[in-house]
């Protein structure tokens, strides 16, 4: 269709009050940077094993699997489900007389503790209401239960169970604490976590990061009337999985540590202060959730050694370890098996994400798949979509009756939604989906954000990284290498050659998060060398404390190795204001304006409009700065901000792209630097202004120029506006098709002076079929030039004067270790501030 010209100037950055937001899971938690302890504390739904439990004889295991509670014997393959009702069933402990498991159990959006007798079956609830209780433990006299709760101020605490007749009284143990003040990924209120019992019921051993700056805390032990300070077990960084326990003669405590290395082992210390720890077991894999046996003989614990979660056991004198493998499954209630096929256009199986939702509620998925939970509640059940990637031949076993099936595969194809019955004998089903692609062949996407190991439940491959990326319809994957505290999970992984693993179609393409809280968070693709070590700077109390290398040091290393330069998860509510008060230290324009920035997500783990805001002034100030879009997942979560290639950038490879993996990926990376591309989580847009595409310039004479345009977009989400933008302001409103997931378009616009036309694509709330804030897609700009004057604003030009001023500001007053340091910095500053006066 053609579309008038408008000349309607509408702000482009406003954001709009949404009329349905995304809540995120457990909102009631009030520990920052959810992401980590979502999915490194709190339990997850995952096919294999991810707690466990000795039976008192020792010869048998409790243990947490799909969201139910099951029971093996050791040496035997059958595995008996102990657990049935609504909800999800996590962490068991058994009572010392053997007679009641207590567990945490996930319904809603709360997880509480049940308490169920194993003779009868009849469960009762421990605790109630909209809390998370989690990590119950018996006293050993049976008449107390420790647990962690957030039922009082919302951050992790242990609180006390006493019995008393038949009712249970509840108590917090220790009284609240705030000892450092700062902490970057956790709360300025001390937590405690993870409370075992002493042999004789007198002493618990916990973490608390009361008085650390970095980790979730040391390993303590107290006595349980507090008469006297805790003793320090264990001063080390820890990371959410530490799970002291003692041994049963109490002289010994085990836990999990990643000290010196890159992941998780078993490691044992003197349950006395001032002992030396030592390993235990060894391996590039963790080993988490370790529990004795009663006559400390044995350890088990869960290990993701192969990918997945699974149970070992290790004898303590001698080391034997063998599996506890479940190849036979007694159910508490009926199921049967579901036969699932994802086809393409021809017929031909396909990878896909699926999620398969059963009459009772709950999510389901092939055992041998790895589950992954949206961080998000969907509104419609109040808890977080569980999905699965598939190869597109799945068998899953459910409940017989009503289920549901949702489709999803990238930006590629429209999201798939069938309704089965399925009967007692099972069923069998095809899902033929769509290619929604066809017309965009030329731009090939990529995700240039996820990592691929990032502390999470799973241990992921490149291969398994690489059929994530297929079943989300990805042409590139980076994997940006990057610490999680002191350990650097991936460092193992990096190669400059990017490669195509196995039969996936997908690239993966090794590259590097530059970490630094100071000065914003960089992505380098494209090293040919190495990775930038250390990878991170400004961490307090730390060697690496120093405020340099600032960014702009680091841009200026990653580009001697022909690497691209992006800042990264820029922006969230408030936009930034140099007025606001506290620390204002975000380098971004300044290192924009020493042209070593050479993208930017636009489209990230971040508010897009917000980022938008800024961009769009540095665009009026002449800047050029094309659009990417990553997603910040870390895709060995059971429960991530995701999947991968929910963020993307697509960048015009034309109609002959190599085939080489190198070769595509540095084509891909030209193209991006120059501006070819368009970021998205939900349309796919093809711009053109008079056959000039995104990163493309038109010249012209002085005075008013009718151009023409054209548009067209294909979306897997309703959208609810589809602008063209011209510096920084709408100027044409496209009208939407197919219930906003379509348009098509040509008219003209009119140009006066020189400046930057961009398409957006939008949603004013969010959808269920885009696990991100809402449904977003823009081009790079198209830059135009009138009279040959170049793009300039003065106001915009004088707010990023104001932010450099607040820089150098930090900057003379930061910590560094020499002051040559500090003067390179502040130099770098003064640079910046001068080129925003020439553009003024």
């Amino acid at each position: 269709m053609r579309c008038a010209a408008s000349a309607m100037l509408i702000a482009a950055f406003a954001s709009p009050a949404f009329a349905a937001e995304r809540a995120p899971a457990l909102a009631q938690v009030t520990a920052p940077h959810s992401y980590y302890w979502r999915e490194m504390y709190v339990p997850q739904l995952t096919s294999g094993p991810s707690s466990l439990a000795w039976a008192r004889d020792g010869e048998a295991l409790y243990y947490s699997m799909r969201g139910r509670i099951w029971r093996q014997r050791i040496g035997s393959t059958r595995a008996e489900e102990m657990t049935a009702a609504a909800g999800y069933d996590y962490q068991p402990d058994l009572s010392p007389d053997g007679r009641t498991l207590v567990f945490s159990r996930r319904e809603g959006d709360a997880i509480n503790l049940v308490l169920r007798d194993l003779k009868s079956g009849r469960e009762t609830p421990l605790t109630t209401g909209g809390a998370v209780n989690l990590d119950a433990r018996w006293s050993p006299d049976g008449e107390k239960i420790a647990y962690v709760t957030t039922a009082q101020g919302g951050n992790f605490h242990i609180a006390i169970a006493s019995r008393s007749g038949r009712a249970w009284a509840h108590q917090r143990w220790r009284p609240e604490t705030k000892s450092v003040a700062g902490r970057y990924y956790y709360a300025a209120t001390d937590h405690e976590l993870s409370p075992a019992w002493s042999p004789d019921g007198t002493e618990l051993l916990f973490v608390s990061n009361e008085n650390v700056r970095h980790g979730t805390g040391r390993i303590l032990r107290q006595k349980l009337d507090l008469s006297a300070p805790a003793d320090i077990i264990r001063d080390e960084e820890t990371n959410w999985k530490a799970r002291p326990e003692f041994s049963p003669e109490g002289k010994r405590v085990s836990y999990s540590s990643y000290f010196g290395r890159q992941w998780h082992q078993l490691w044992m210390t003197t349950a006395a202060p001032g002992g030396f720890p030592m390993p235990f077991t060894y391996g590039e894999f963790d080993v988490t959730g370790a529990r004795w046996s009663s006559d400390g003989s044995k350890i088990a614990f869960i290990s993701n050694e192969k990918g997945g979660l699974q149970i070992d056991i290790i004898d303590v004198v001698g080391g034997k370890r063998r599996s506890l493998e479940a190849k036979q499954f007694s159910h508490a209630r009926a199921v049967a098996d579901l036969s699932l096929r994802i086809v393409d256009q021809e017929g031909a199986p396909t990878p896909a994400r699926v999620q398969v939702t059963a009459g009772d509620g709950r999510d389901y998925a092939p055992a041998d798949a790895l589950i992954r939970a949206d961080d998000f509640r969907d509104p419609a059940r109040g808890i977080e979509t569980h999905y699965f990637h598939s190869d597109g031949e799945d068998v899953i076993s459910l409940p017989p009756g009503a289920a549901e099936i949702r489709v999803w595969r990238g930006l590629s194809s429209t999201p798939a939604v069938r309704k089965v019955d399925i009967a007692g004998k099972g069923a069998a089903i095809d899902i033929a989906l769509d290619d929604l692609g066809r017309e965009f062949a030329a731009w090939k996407s990529g995700d240039a954000h996820t990592h691929m190991n990032y502390g999470g439940a799973y241990r992921e491959s490149v291969e398994g990284y690489a059929q994530q990326a297929d079943a989300e319809a990805l042409d590139l994957a980076f994997n940006l290498i990057v610490n999680k505290e002191q350990r650097v999970p991936d460092i193992d992984a990096f190669t400059p050659a990017p490669v195509r693993h196995g039969g996936a179609k997908a690239v993966v393409a090794q590259a590097q998060e530059f970490h630094t809280s100071i000065w914003g968070h960089l992505g380098l693709l494209g090293l040919t060398e190495h990775l930038l070590t250390p990878d991170y700077a400004g961490y307090p109390q730390t060697a690496v404390a120093s405020l340099f290398p600032d960014n702009a040091t680091v841009a200026k290393l990653a580009h001697e190795q022909a690497a691209l330069v992006g800042y990264v998860h820029p922006f969230d509510p408030p936009a930034p204001d140099p007025a606001q008060e506290g620390r204002f230290s975000y380098s971004f324009p300044a290192d924009v304006a020493l042209g070593l920035v050479d993208y930017v997500e636009i489209v990230g783990f971040s508010d897009h409009r917000i980022t938008e805001s800024v961009w769009h002034r540095l665009l009026n100030c002449g800047f050029r700065l094309p659009a990417a879009g990553g997603t910040d997942a870390m895709t060995n979560y059971a429960s991530l901000r995701g999947p991968i290639g929910l963020n993307r950038t697509y960048v015009d490879l034309g109609d002959d792209p190599p085939a080489d993996p190198a070769a595509f990926t540095r084509r891909w990376l030209d193209g991006l630097k120059a501006g070819n591309s368009f970021a998205t989580n939900s349309a796919l847009l093809d711009f053109r202004i008079e056959n000039a595409g995104p990163g493309g310039e038109i010249a012209l004479k002085k005075g008013a120029h009718k151009l023409k345009f054209s548009a067209r977009i294909e979306s897997i989400a309703a959208l609810t506006s589809l602008d063209i933008i011209v510096n920084g302001a709408v100027v044409q409103k496209i009208p939407l098709e197919k219930g906003g997931r379509s348009a098509r378009a040509e008219g003209d616009i009119v140009i006066d002076r020189s400046g930057w036309i961009s398409l957006r694509a939008a949603s004013d709330e969010a959808s269920p079929d885009v696990f991100d804030l809402y449904p977003y897609a823009v081009t790079s700009p198209i830059y135009v030039t009138v009279g040959g004057k170049p793009a300039r604003s003065r106001s915009d030009a004088d707010f990023f004067i104001a932010w450099i001023d607040r820089l150098i500001d930090h900057a003379a007053n930061g910590a560094f270790n020499t002051e040559l340091e500090r003067e390179i910095v502040l130099k770098n500053f003064r640079k910046a501030r001068r080129e925003f006066e020439r553009r003024r």
